[in-house]
């Protein structure tokens, strides 16, 4: 049987252990650069995500002012500039109650 010699590790002293102070520094720059853009990123995402929520909010509103109006006219369809209410051509009366 044959035995196996364990290789020693070998250090290379002409090799650097650290890049530069200024090449360390300048790595540090771009990283933050890049860190504080995730953040301002996520700040945009969150209120992105707030405005959303805020729209379903106004379109649930809408809805129910459309309900009132087709209650109270018999139509919801009104002119968003001054407020004529557009009836349907079949009668073109409003739905009155007496």
């Amino acid at each position: 049987m044959t035995k196996t010699k364990k290789k020693e590790k070998v250090i290379d002293f002409t090799k650097p252990e650290k890049i530069t102070d200024e090449q360390l520094k300048h790595m540090q720059e771009m990283l933050s650069i890049v860190n504080k853009a995730h953040f301002e990123i996520g700040t945009m995402e969150s209120r992105k995500h707030e405005i959303m929520h805020g729209i379903e909010d106004t379109k649930k509103g809408l809805g129910k002012l459309q309900e009132e109006f087709q209650k109270a006219y018999g139509t919801y369809d009104v002119n968003v500039v001054d407020g004529t209410i557009n009836y349907p051509k079949e009668n073109g009366k409003a739905n009155k109650k007496d």
